[in-house]
């Protein structure tokens, strides 16, 4: 309901085409923040594990990338794509790799030249999370979700 407000609002105000899009990464927002919470988790887990720095990332980051499909699947690009979801999830987890070069060499910079990030690795997580986001997001709907939104997926102005 308040999506649909939302949504309404946004379209007499920049239009159809722009509110979507909008709307659309917000939402891919709202999802990379739950990535964010899954990524740190798995990090911490990996380190207590005896990972180290460097691994645990990298295993965080796959738990993350695939959360964050899933939850983009049903709800950022709800009804785009056509490719199966075994595809899909390897199309984003391939498309992704260029905003994972962002993500983890941002992280691997700090984490290597600043102390305070090498003893509370979550602001490396952060920084590289935003370091990357934008990326995955255009990455994400031009290739993993097929593009543009259909007509029928635009949100209802009446």
């Amino acid at each position: 309901m308040l999506d649909t407000d939302l949504a309404n609002r946004l379209t007499r105000l920049i239009g159809a085409e722009r509110s979507h899009t909008l709307l659309q990464f917000l939402r891919f927002g709202v999802v990379g923040s739950i990535g964010f919470v899954v990524d740190t988790a798995v990090l911490y887990g990996g380190l207590a594990l005896g990972l180290g720095l460097y691994a645990g990332r990298a295993v965080s980051y796959l738990a993350a990338a695939t959360t964050t499909w899933a939850l983009n699947r049903v709800w950022t690009f709800r009804g785009q794509g056509t490719a199966s979801a075994l595809q899909q999830w390897a199309t984003f987890v391939l498309v992704c790799l260029i905003g994972f070069a962002f993500n983890y060499g941002t992280y691997a910079l700090m984490v290597a030249t600043m102390p305070l990030v090498a003893e509370h690795p979550v602001l490396g997580v952060a920084a590289g999370s935003l370091a990357g986001m934008i990326g995955n997001f255009l990455l994400s709907r031009r290739f993993v979700f097929g593009g543009v939104a259909r007509a029928e997926a635009l949100p209802d102005t009446n």
